[in-house]
């Protein structure tokens, strides 16, 4: 156990942040996956712009890096237009 007041509010303040961090990068993770399970066309381009939402405001907030981000965005953008018209 931390001994300084320092130290046991800088543990306080990290469990907090990696509790708030967990829950918007599943959260994302969810919508991700929601989006790739999706078939039907329209139904994936009106949600794809709320995931890329997500992704960008992640990276943003150093929750995930910029890189994966922007690969997930690609990989989905490639899995909406590859979608047939339903």
């Amino acid at each position: 156990m931390a001994n300084h007041q320092s130290s046991i509010k800088r543990i306080r303040q990290t469990d907090k942040k990696r509790l708030h961090n967990r829950y918007y990068a599943k959260t994302a993770r969810n919508a991700v996956k929601a989006l790739r399970n999706t078939l039907d066309k329209a139904e994936a381009q009106a949600l794809f712009p709320r995931v890329c939402s997500m992704l960008d405001k992640l990276a943003k907030k150093n929750v995930i890096h910029k890189n994966k981000a922007g690969n997930l965005k690609s990989k989905l953008s490639k899995h909406v237009n590859k979608l047939a018209i339903a």
